[in-house]
C-alpha cells in the first residue's frame, strides 16, 4: 500500500532550467512544528530524478545576499508525486529563518540537481531490517528512506529511533503515527524525549551510548544482520555510532549523514615554499575548462568563486559533496573528508570547497 502525505492535483508544473539547475515553484508550505516547515515543490517539466536520502541545494537571495544551503528531501519518488524538503529554523541561520518566516506558496526557488550518497538500493525480493537513528531535523532523509522501504520492499521492516527535546518538537509526529497504523509491525517508531510529558512511558533523557545501545538491542532482532542509517546533531550521531560499534555492528553496515562539520582544524598551508605564490589548477566542469592559480592557504572553490567561475557548491564545509570532482592528475589536500566514502577517496575524488592543490599539475573534473 503506497503511503503519501503530499496529495496529487492537476496544477501545471514549474519550468525546468537545465541539467544542473531547476527553478521550482513552491506549491505548498506545511508547518510541521513551531520552527520547521516542509516546502512541497511542483514537479519540473523534465522530471527530477532523485534517490531517497539525497538533498537539494536551495539558492536564494536573502536580504540582498545570495545564499546556498543543502536540505534533505523528505519525500520519496516511489510514493510522492511532488518533491519536498523540510527546513528547521536554526538560531542565526539566515536561510532557514527566511524560509520559515517568509517563503510562501507560489514563490520560485532556484535549486541544484539532487545530490548525496546517503542512499540504499530497493529490491522487492529483499527482506531486511533497516534501523534509522535520528535526532531533530535529522529525521528528514530518514523519512524519505522509511517511505521508500515500506513501499518497495513488502517483506522488509523499519525501526526508527528518534530523539527530540519534547513532543512538540517532533517533526512528522502525526505522519509517523498514521504510517504506524498503515504498516503495523513493519514500522516501529521509538521516541526519546529529553523533556517528556507527565506519565510518559517511553525513553527519556539525552541519547547516550548506553541508552541507544539498549534500545537497539530491545527493538532489533539479530542486530548484526540489520542495516543502520544515522542522521542528526553531531553528538547524537557520535553516540549512535559508538553504540552500534559496541554491539559489534560492522562499519560497512553503518551509514551517516552529517549536517554540520565536525572538523576543528583550520586550513593549512599545503604548498612548498617555492610555490608560496600559488599553484595552477585546471577544473573541467559542464564542458568548460577553467585554469587559474590557487594562492597558498586558499581553497580551490574559494579561488574560483572569487574569479566569478561558476562551480557547483553548497555547504562549503566538506559534507554535502555538491562540489565533488575527480582528481585526474596532481595531488589535492583536503581539510575535511567526512563527506567522502573511503572508496571515493581511493578513486581520486576530492571536494573543491575544502581542497588545496598540493602539487603542480592538478586537474579536476566535476560532473
Amino acid at each position: 500500500m503506497a503511503f503519501s502525505f503530499f496529495k496529487k492535483n492537476d496544477n501545471k508544473p514549474a519550468a525546468h532550467v537545465n541539467e544542473k539547475y531547476y527553478h521550482l515553484k513552491v506549491r505548498e508550505v506545511i508547518r510541521e512544528t513551531s520552527d520547521a516547515v516542509s516546502l512541497v515543490f511542483d514537479t519540473p517539466s523534465k522530471p527530477m530524478v532523485y534517490q531517497s536520502g539525497q538533498f537539494l541545494t536551495l539558492i536564494m537571495q536573502v536580504n540582498g545576499e545570495k545564499i546556498r544551503r543543502a536540505y534533505s528531501l523528505c519525500s520519496s519518488s516511489f510514493v510522492d508525486e511532488f518533491p519536498a524538503v523540510t527546513v528547521k529554523k536554526v538560531e542565526g541561520g539566515k536561510m532557514s529563518t527566511w524560509i520559515n518566516d517568509t517563503v510562501k506558496a507560489g514563490d520560485v526557488i532556484e535549486v541544484m540537481e539532487p545530490m548525496g550518497h546517503f542512499t540504499t538500493t530497493y529490491k522487492a525480493e529483499q527482506a531486511r531490517t533497516i534501523v534509522l537513528l535520528g535526532g531533530g531535523s535529522g529525521i528528514t532523509p530518514l523519512m524519505s528512506i522509511t517511505k521508500s522501504v515500506l513501499d518497495q520492499e513488502p517483506n522488509s521492516k523499519v525501526v526508527l529511533i528518534y530523539a527530540n527535546r519534547n513532543l512538540e518538537s517532533v517533526i512528522f509526529r502525526t505522519t509517523l503515527e498514521e504510517m504506524q497504523q498503515t504498516f503495523g509491525n513493519r514500522l516501529r517508531v521509538v521516541h526519546i524525549l529529553d523533556v517528556p510529558p507527565v506519565n510518559w512511558s517511553g525513553a527519556s533523557g539525552i541519547p547516550t551510548v548506553d541508552l541507544l545501545s539498549k534500545l537497539v538491542s530491545q527493538e532489533v532482532n539479530e542486530v548484526s544482520k540489520a542495516e543502520y542509517f544515522i542522521c542528526g546533531p553531531q553528538g547524537m550521531m557520535d553516540n549512535a555510532e559508538n553504540a552500534l560499534l559496541g554491539l559489534s555492528i560492522p562499519k560497512e553496515k553503518i551509514r551517516k549523514e552529517s549536517f554540520t562539520s565536525t572538523s576543528d582544524k583550520k586550513p593549512v598551508d599545503v604548498v612548498s615554499p617555492s610555490a608560496a605564490s600559488g599553484l595552477e589548477v585546471k577544473v573541467i566542469y559542464d564542458g568548460d575548462e577553467h585554469v587559474f592559480t590557487v594562492p597558498s592557504g586558499k581553497t580551490i572553490l574559494e579561488t574560483a568563486l572569487g574569479l566569478d567561475i561558476d562551480l557547483p557548491y553548497s555547504c562549503q564545509s566538506g559534507l554535502c559533496t555538491a562540489c565533488r570532482g575527480k582528481c585526474l592528475s596532481g595531488e589535492v589536500h583536503l581539510d575535511e573528508s567526512e563527506g567522502l566514502s573511503q572508496s571515493e577517496i581511493n578513486e581520486g575524488y576530492v571536494l573543491t570547497c575544502v581542497g588545496h592543490p598540493k602539487s603542480p599539475g592538478v586537474v579536476i573534473e566535476i560532473g
